[in-house]
């Protein structure tokens, strides 16, 4: 049983390599390593897979707390900056907007400002799938 376990182990482990899974198979060969440690003073195999099924799982739940998540809500748009209104942005209203050769909802990020369509402008930041714009002739780089 030990050498089905540090088989096991190794396999997870180089399969992390081939196909990244933020760690889980990874830790999964670690917990498989582990268990082949303990195989020589548990010789029952049910232990021993009820052993790498909690020590796999704990180890899981406590790696994922490492890795740093991407937060979408009111993230800054790191592409390109131009846009260009599709359609007339009222004083806190939304319109359209042609950004990345894509039209989105988007919204004036002074809610007293009012933007004509076909003007160009800037993506200030993205909240959702809405774009905060502000127009060029106000903003200076």
């Amino acid at each position: 049983m030990i050498w089905m376990w540090l088989v096991a182990g190794a396999v997870f482990c180089l399969a992390e390599l081939i196909v990244p899974t933020a760690f889980v198979a990874f830790m999964m060969g670690i917990s498989a390593l582990l268990v082949a440690l303990v195989a020589l003073l548990v010789p029952q195999f049910w232990l021993q897979a009820l052993l790498w099924l909690g020590l796999s799982t704990a180890l899981v739940v406590l790696s994922q707390r490492f890795i740093p998540r991407r937060s979408s809500r009111n993230r800054v748009l790191e592409d390109s900056l131009e846009a260009q209104t599709l359609t007339e942005i009222l004083p806190g209203g939304t319109g359209r907007a042609l950004y990345e050769g894509n039209s989105w909802q988007a919204r004036c990020d002074d809610h007293e400002l009012a933007i004509a369509a076909n003007e160009k402008v800037y993506v200030v930041r993205r909240k959702g799938n809405t774009l905060i714009v502000m127009p060029a002739s106000l903003v200076h780089f």
